[in-house]
């Protein structure tokens, strides 16, 4: 999963270069059969996949914040909440190092994209417990490719796009949408919303691999250093606390493991 879920932000790349976002939505979503993903391929127009996939492992942290709001009993101590803080410096310090060269609204378009993939577990496991992860998956992705079809037909690329964003479209379809929902929606089964999102712990490592090695993009300093609080700060704001195990009454509501 981690590795399904870091090829993307290379694959998103190389698409934007010749068609637009909602265009590669629309394809993304038909083939797998929202917003974070529109975003997503917006944000890639103006800033690295290496920095998009950084900004992405602060999801951890906000699902935390989510799961709370939500009513989960996760118990919070004063490690969790140093990790909270200890993250939210790490994207500071990778937004920060970086806004000067980057688009300011490619970066509120990732903060969307961060509430958004935060969210969606939390709602997976609160309000759909017991229904097949197939369905869920098959109707999202549905409804998402009817929402972005007509937008699509009016930026649809004149001329038949490369070889290179043919596979990469594909690739996002089956390998790292399909196939990784189906994967991920079983991860938060078995270990609940909050914890499956560590997966994005090791995304930024895969995406800035990627990009630096394949796009030739820079890594700078401030974005390896952000990475660093960003991973242990996540690590933090989601180990529970001793204790917590024997307080819990009642295990976490899970979504249907059928696939």
């Amino acid at each position: 999963m981690c590795v399904i879920w870091g090829i993307p932000y290379l694959l998103i790349r190389v698409a934007v270069g010749e068609i637009s976002p909602s265009v590669l939505v629309f394809v993304r979503t038909g083939l797998a059969a929202s917003a974070p993903w529109f975003f997503l391929s917006s944000a890639e127009q103006h800033i690295t996949s290496a920095l998009a996939g950084l900004l992405i492992s602060a999801v951890p942290l906000v699902s935390l914040v989510i799961a709370l709001g939500l009513g989960n009993r996760q118990q919070m101590g004063l490690t969790n909440l140093s990790g909270l803080l200890l993250g939210l410096l790490g994207v500071a310090l990778i937004v920060g190092f970086n806004l000067g060269a980057s688009n300011v609204t490619a970066l509120v378009e990732m903060a969307v994209v961060v509430v958004g993939y935060s969210l969606g577990p939390a709602i997976l496991a609160r309000y759909l417990t017991g229904i097949p992860a197939v369905t869920v998956n098959g109707v999202a992705l549905t409804l998402c490719c009817i929402a972005y079809a007509p937008v699509a037909a009016l930026q649809w690329p004149h001329g038949f796009p490369s070889l290179a964003v043919v596979g990469a479209v594909a690739v996002l379809a089956v390998v790292c949408t399909a196939l990784a929902f189906l994967l991920f929606f079983a991860l938060i089964a078995e270990i609940g919303p909050v914890r499956a999102t560590v997966i994005t712990y090791v995304n930024p490592a895969v995406a800035g691999i990627l990009g630096v090695g394949v796009l030739h993009e820079n890594l700078t300093l401030g974005m390896g250093l952000g990475f660093v609080l960003v991973l242990a700060g996540s690590t933090l704001a989601t180990r529970r606390p001793a204790g917590a195990e024997a307080a819990r009454r009642a295990p976490e509501p899970q979504p249907g493991k059928a696939l």
